[in-house]
């Protein structure tokens, strides 16, 4: 029987702005009675055109965005309005890889620190030494060469930052991850090697995790169950097989209608794999 991890119940979120001219606030409405759940090991994809929400559902479960209507429990602990100081504890458990992970990555700190300081901090390693020896080990599980510690995130490849986005959530052994549109801004042949890794790394350490994209080839290569999202609406939402051989909603059958190949080609994570593995092989 599955275990639910998260649980979130009658989400809404409604963005404030004043409006200098008139001196008023304005809303917007952005979420509109959510409702939401990932079990454990679990990996359940969110899927809809830009502006439907599906960002702002993420961010409300990691509770970086405030909701203003429903709840949200984690593993059991209602999460909704729990003060900083109680939910800080738990951000461990909680982790986020982001969409450009050049924004997200300090320019001014080398790969060294931005891996080992969240350890520390979180107190996942007792020194610096152990952090150092976890990260180094770490490394060969992304693919990427221990050169990459001594550089800046600027010096990196697209592909490589976001592995080190990948490394820096996993390394604290979360038990659920957000990847937020992470592979949009990537090559195919990239695409395909972080998408590996993040099966491999699902399946290994029995993480659950959320991944949102506006690519439905993306979510069936990866996820178990899909959640469509359309204008702040959750309009259909079962297992990723069910969803493709049978959508119900006319929203659904148009996303899988703009997938460029409507029969996904099964090699290509495997060559993916493959490429990612030649990679690392030159680099060394």
């Amino acid at each position: 029987m599955p275990e639910t991890l998260i649980a979130a119940t009658g989400i809404e979120v409604v963005y404030r702005a004043r409006r200098r001219s008139q001196g008023s606030t304005g809303e917007h409405k952005v979420l509109h009675g959510i409702d939401i759940n990932v079990d454990r090991h679990e990996t359940v994809g969110i899927v809809g055109e830009s502006g439907s929400g599906k960002s702002t559902l993420g961010r409300a479960l990691l509770r970086l965005t405030e909701v203003t209507k429903g709840s949200i429990a984690f593993d059991g602990t209602d999460i909704t309005h729990l003060p900083e100081r109680q939910i800080r504890p738990m951000r461990r458990r909680m982790q986020m890889i982001f969409q450009d992970p050049m924004s997200s990555l300090n320019p001014r700190r080398s790969i060294r620190r931005i891996l080992t300081e969240p350890l520390l901090f979180h107190r996942v390693t007792a020194n610096s030494a152990d952090a150092e020896r976890r990260v180094r080990k770490f490394f060969d599980r992304v693919g990427l060469p221990l050169s990459c510690l001594d550089r800046s995130p600027h010096e990196l490849s697209g592909g490589q930052r976001q592995r080190v986005g990948i490394a820096r959530a996993a390394l604290l052994e979360p038990d659920f991850v957000l990847a937020d549109e992470i592979v949009s801004g990537l090559d195919v042949s990239t695409q395909a090697q972080t998408l590996n890794l993040l099966k491999a790394l699902t399946r290994e350490m029995g993480l659950a995790m959320a991944f949102i994209s506006h690519d439905l080839s993306v979510i069936r290569s990866v996820c178990d169950r899909v959640y469509v999202m359309r204008h702040g609406l959750i309009v259909e939402h079962g297992r990723c097989d069910d969803i493709f051989a049978n959508p119900r909603e006319p929203y659904t059958k148009l996303l899988i209608d703009a997938i460029p190949l409507p029969r996904i080609d099964p090699g290509w994570l495997d060559r993916g794999r493959a490429e990612q593995i030649s990679e690392a092989a030159l680099a060394n």
